[in-house]
């Protein structure tokens, strides 16, 4: 029997919950539909944010015949079957599951069609594409990334998905707590929901019911849904503002909600933007932290978790390094650009290698283009760790 998260899945591109930019009235894809054109592409999201639906979605819509691979489970002789296929028809869709797991030997027999358009590629995956994903096929291809799923988008899903399960009883707190406790996953509720009918006694679905399927705390009880966001920002204030109690109160309710995903790549986030300079081992420290918890699991995992989150808290802070790239990019954006120096070239010969000009291994020259030669983009905060870089610095360019 096929489950209801496959039963009831959208079959138009306006069915599918959240996702406005993308699906929306005026979404890019929605465009798309209405232009009769697709390009290959890649959806990068979540579990249960929506790109197989979306897939499915648009080939439908534009009636294209397509066929669907797992990057990881189908052999190259399955790839060489779709491709015969594309021959005889004059093209097709391949939508591939778990792209970021595409061999070289599956890219080198794909990459050809794919940019010869006989095959337009839609690949899904949970991993960031950018880090994860060969930049051979990146520059084949459109990326779009699919936003997380809000209580409210999941309450609204639910809702619709319900109307398939006859004589179903269930009330709007009942609908709350499955979208709250589902991490933003759509189709882990949808199990929830389907799992719930089918051991209640009258197909009547309660909070007892759902409690002994599944027992979290409810944390996401704000009224617009936004409630995980909320909570990820609670922590990352916390620390940033040196609360190491409130830090570790909200770690622990991150923890409980297992969403170790969002956890691991906000506190990178904080090491970086919040103590940056202040305290520059943190980032490698959080990343053993969080591999260590890979390593041991979430339940030993929570102590280096806690020792890493403390120090966070109760490190000085800095965000003079994440401020002065940002003034760099606005003014790069503003067109505010130049020259790279001639001296600094790959072809220049008068260029002064540094580690030749001893004590100081400096030479008195000038790397910005002459319309910024006197653009500061650094200024040091009042930290010990910078203001000893920052009186190294000074002293080595006053013995020039």
């Amino acid at each position: 029997m096929e489950l209801l998260a496959n039963t009831s899945r959208p079959k138009k591109l306006k069915d599918i919950i959240g996702q406005e930019s993308l699906t929306g009235k005026d979404g890019i894809l929605t465009n798309l539909i209405k232009n009769k054109r697709l390009f290959s592409m890649i959806l990068w999201g979540k579990p249960g944010t929506g790109k197989t639906s979306i897939a499915l979605a648009l080939v439908e819509e534009l009636g294209l015949s397509y066929r669907m691979l797992n990057a990881t489970i189908n052999n190259k002789s399955d790839f060489d079957i779709v491709i015969e296929e594309a021959k005889m028809n004059g093209e097709m869709i391949l939508i591939m599951d778990e792209i970021h797991r595409l061999n070289k030997d599956k890219q080198d027999l794909l990459l050809p069609y794919v940019e010869s358009g006989l095959i337009t590629l839609i690949g899904l995956t949970t991993s960031n594409p950018y880090y994860s994903i060969n930049p051979a096929i990146r520059s084949r291809v459109q990326i779009f990334e699919l936003k997380d799923l809000s209580t409210e988008d999941i309450m609204k899903g639910l809702k619709r998905s319900s109307k398939s399960l006859e004589g179903i009883s269930i009330n709007n707190d009942s609908l709350k707590y499955i979208a709250s406790i589902s991490n933003g996953d759509f189709r882990s509720a949808m199990n929830t929901l389907e799992m719930a009918y089918y051991i209640s006694k009258d197909k009547k679905i309660t909070l007892d019911l759902l409690k002994k399927i599944d027992d979290k705390p409810v944390l996401y009880t704000d009224k617009n849904g936004n409630g995980h966001y909320e909570l990820l920002s609670a922590f990352q204030k916390s620390i940033r503002g040196s609360d190491v109690d409130a830090a570790i109160y909200y770690l622990a309710l991150l923890l409980e909600i297992g969403d170790l995903d969002s956890l691991f790549r906000r506190m990178t986030v904080i090491a970086y933007e919040d103590i940056g300079l202040a305290n520059p081992g943190i980032g490698p420290k959080v990343h053993a932290a969080v591999e260590a918890v890979k390593m041991l699991g979430i339940d030993e995992g929570r102590i280096p978790l806690s020792v890493v989150v403390s120090e966070m808290a109760l490190s000085p802070k800095s965000n003079s390094a994440y401020m002065a790239i940002d003034l760099a990019l606005s003014d790069i954006r503003k067109g505010n650009i130049g020259d790279i120096p001639e001296v600094i070239k790959g072809h220049s010969l008068k260029y002064r290698y540094p580690h030749d000009y001893p004590p100081n291994y400096w030479v008195d020259e000038t790397y910005l283009p002459d319309n910024l030669k006197n653009r500061k983009y650094y200024t040091p905060k009042n930290n010990s760790y910078e203001k000893n870089l920052y009186k190294i610095d000074r002293e080595r360019r006053n013995k020039r």
